[in-house]
């Protein structure tokens, strides 16, 4: 797929590394001669200088025969004006990077007028992810798929954690909850877990299910309260504008911390119910002034990573149940899981993956990226074209590394074995690093037989269980 672009900034970057990474020929414009640097001396991209608004540098990058272009500049006006000149010129389709609130609220009507095919709002969708996050006790992260029938859930497990050292043949029998790990992230690499895999101190488990279950499961092994009826948030960006907005909405109390008296004023104005402070986020007097031990959960949301771990560190030592930490940069799981945090939130991640989904094609239902995009956790509907379907799992020949991890039908949500088959309009996650983007791409068409990876998932999986 042929993609341009608009915007070398931090979400446009992370858009190229993944997308070129997975075969699309990828152009960036940008004005700034530092950030298209970057690009040049890392990725295998197209670099080129100037703006997207521009008629004359859209048509010499071949616009008009374009796939995809995606607006992402700092700006709201200039990202909607990018695609409606790229629409007027014949590219197939447009995505824009649209924030601001008062935008948001007409978002059906921006997007009609300019003929956007979708609209991105990292903030928002960070805002929702923090939202559904804190609803489960011990997540990390939390992504629905079938529809919101089963969530996966990330859990890191500490060293008290009641799972170390529990092997995936004995986790049903041992918790008692119908949930299945489908990936172990251990030392920055993913392990599809067999029946003899046994969880270690800091490990990153995937646990799938039904909402019901993991909600569950997250309670048995966590043993801090899971209500929250008081929340923290240090930063008054547009994040925490959407969050506090959400938050009033379940009716929990929310107090927000701002060192910037104009963006408090504002705050003051648009989250009538929402307690704003003036001050410093990382004045560890101000906090405790303002009863940080008392809250249930601190999210630090400003725009500087360092104050958001300086104050989420604070947050920590006051044994807060619950500590939220924005970062914008990727740092390795080893300096970040040092630091003892609880829940990461990286927006343009989210956003990533919503964009890399929509790329994938209409044959893709959901897509998650772990361990850094090196795996993903993908959902697809089967149809009467497939070529696996009304056979046998045992029969099947797989690509390595991949792992049907749950088929969701009609009635039931089934975590497969060797007799399981797959029928049409079912929902399949698979669990996989590779590039998939059609549930046939999981077949290995090079020879017949069955693999030694679909054995070992097979005696990993045993009966069928009905979540």
């Amino acid at each position: 797929m042929k993609i341009i672009i608009i915007g070398a900034g931090k979400v446009g970057y992370a858009l190229a590394t993944h997308l070129s990474a997975q075969g699309n020929d990828i152009t960036i414009i940008d004005n700034n001669p530092k950030a298209l640097e970057k690009v040049e001396n890392n990725l295998d991209v197209l670099p080129v200088k100037g703006t997207g608004i521009s008629t004359s540098t859209l048509l010499e990058n071949g616009c008009q025969s374009i796939d995809l272009i995606i607006a992402v500049t700092g700006s709201d006006e200039v990202n909607m004006l990018c695609c409606l000149t790229a629409k007027k010129l014949g590219a197939h389709r447009t995505i824009a990077r649209i924030r601001d609130p008062q935008y948001a609220k007409e978002l059906l009507l921006i997007k009609e007028d300019l003929g956007l095919d979708m609209v991105i709002n990292p903030e928002e969708a960070a805002a929702d992810e923090i939202a559904r996050v804190l609803t489960v006790p011990g997540a990390i992260r939390l992504e629905n798929f079938a529809k919101g029938r089963v969530r996966m859930v990330e859990v890191l497990l500490k060293e008290d954690s009641p799972l170390i050292g529990t092997k995936m043949k004995h986790f049903g029998d041992k918790f008692g909850v119908s949930v299945l790990i489908g990936a172990i992230i251990r030392e920055d690499k993913l392990i599809i877990p067999t029946g003899d895999t046994a969880l270690e101190t800091n490990d990153t488990i995937y646990a799938i299910g039904k909402s019901a279950a993991i909600y569950t499961f997250c309670k048995r092994i966590h043993d801090k309260p899971s209500k929250v009826k008081n929340i923290m948030i240090v930063g008054g960006g547009k994040i925490t504008y959407y969050l506090a907005r959400l938050l009033n909405e379940m009716h929990i109390k929310v107090k927000i911390i701002e060192n910037d008296s104009a963006v408090c004023e504002a705050l003051s104005e648009e989250l009538p119910n929402t307690l704003i402070i003036h001050g410093d986020g990382t004045d560890s007097e101000l906090l405790a002034q303002e009863h940080l031990e008392a809250v249930d959960s601190f999210i630090a949301l400003t725009g500087r990573d360092e104050e958001n771990i300086i104050s989420s560190l604070i947050a920590k030592q006051s044994e807060v149940p619950r500590v939220v930490t924005k970062i914008s940069r990727h740092y390795s799981n080893a300096v970040i899981g040092g630091l003892g945090l609880d829940t990461i939130i990286t927006p343009h991640d989210i956003i990533t993956n919503r964009i890399l989904k929509y790329v994938r094609g209409e044959a893709v239902e959901a897509l998650h990226r772990i361990v850094g995009g090196k795996g993903e956790i993908i959902e697809f509907i089967a149809s009467a074209d497939d070529p696996l379907i009304h056979i046998p799992l045992y029969k099947l020949r797989l690509i390595p590394d991949v792992l049907i991890a749950t088929i969701v039908k009609k009635k039931e949500i089934v975590v497969p074995n060797g007799q399981t088959m797959i029928n049409p309009g079912d929902r399949v996650l698979v669990i996989t690093n590779k590039n998939i983007s059609h549930l046939k791409d999981i077949m290995d068409t090079t020879s017949g037989g069955i693999t030694g990876e679909l054995k070992n998932s097979i005696k990993k999986l045993g009966n069928i269980i009905n979540l």
